[in-house]
C-alpha cells in the first residue's frame, strides 16, 4: 500500500471518527408522566395500556408490561455481549509491531563517505546507500502493512460503536414504553382505590343477605388483585 493510499484511508477514518463522535445521544428520562399531567397523545397511550388489565384475570396482571420488559432485557444483553466481545488486543499488537520495526531501523547505518572495501565487492555486499535504501523500503513495507491492519481495526470499532448507538436508541424507546406501562398501572391503582373498590364495598354493604357472602368474596378478590397489580408495577 502506497503512502498516498495510507494517508487517504487515514483521512477517511478520521472523518468517520468525527461523524461518530459528533452524534449526541439523548439522556434517558427518569420522570414519569402521570395520566392527569399527560398530553392528549400520551393520555391515549396510557389508557390503551390500562385497558389491557382485567382485574378478574390474574394472568393479565402478571403479564402486564412483560413484552416491553422482555425486549429491554434482550437489548441490554446484546449491548453487554457486544462490549464483552470487543477485543482491542490486535490493535495493541499492531502498535507494538510499529515500534519494533522503527527501533530496528537506524539512520546511522547510512554512511555515504564509507567506500566499498575489496571484501564488499568480492562478496557482492551492497553499497551503504543501497543497503540503507533496501532496509528503509523493507521497514516502510512493514509499517504500511501494520497501518493497514490498524485502519481495519478502526473501521470495525467504528461500526461496532454505531451498532451500540442503535441499540442504545432502542433501549430508550423501550424505557419510554415501560414508563407508559408504569403510568398506566399507577393510574389503574388510583382508579381502584378511588372508585372501583369503594363501589364494591358499597355493593357488599347493600347486598341482600343471600348475596352477602358472594359480594364479600368478590371484594376480597378485588383487593388481592389490586395488591398484585401494585407489586407488578413495582417490578416494572
Amino acid at each position: 500500500m502506497s503512502v498516498v493510499n495510507t494517508r487517504e484511508k487515514a483521512q477517511e477514518a478520521l472523518q468517520a471518527v468525527e461523524e461518530v463522535t459528533a452524534v449526541i445521544l439523548p439522556e434517558p428520562s427518569t420522570a414519569l408522566v402521570a395520566i392527569a399531567e399527560a398530553d392528549a397523545p400520551q393520555k391515549a397511550e396510557i389508557e390503551r395500556r390500562m385497558a389491557e388489565l382485567d382485574m378478574a384475570n390474574s394472568e393479565s396482571i402478571i403479564e402486564f408490561g412483560s413484552s416491553a420488559q422482555a425486549e429491554l432485557q434482550v437489548i441490554s444483553q446484546e449491548m453487554l455481549q457486544g462490549v464483552r466481545n470487543k477485543d482491542v488486543g490486535p490493535a495493541g499488537d499492531s502498535l507494538r509491531d510499529i515500534v519494533t520495526a522503527i527501533r530496528g531501523f537506524s539512520v546511522s547505518e547510512l554512511d555515504v563517505r564509507r567506500k566499498r572495501t575489496f571484501w564488499d565487492k568480492l562478496f557482492g555486499r551492497a553499497a551503504p546507500a543501497a543497503k540503507f535504501l533496501a532496509r528503509y523500503e523493507d521497514v516502510q513495507g512493514q509499517i504500511d502493512k501494520i497501518t493497514d491492519n490498524l485502519l481495519g481495526h478502526e473501521h470495525k470499532l467504528l461500526k461496532d460503536i454505531k451498532s451500540l448507538d442503535v441499540l442504545y436508541a432502542k433501549t430508550l424507546d423501550f424505557y419510554d414504553e415501560l414508563a407508559l406501562y408504569i403510568a398506566a398501572g399507577e393510574a389503574k391503582l388510583e382508579e381502584l382505590d378511588a372508585e372501583t373498590i369503594p363501589a364494591k364495598e358499597k355493593e357488599v354493604a347493600d347486598a341482600p343477605e343471600d348475596q352477602g357472602v358472594i359480594k364479600a368474596q368478590e371484594l376480597r378478590d378485588l383487593r388481592a388483585a389490586r395488591d398484585d397489580l401494585e407489586r407488578r408495577v413495582h417490578d416494572l
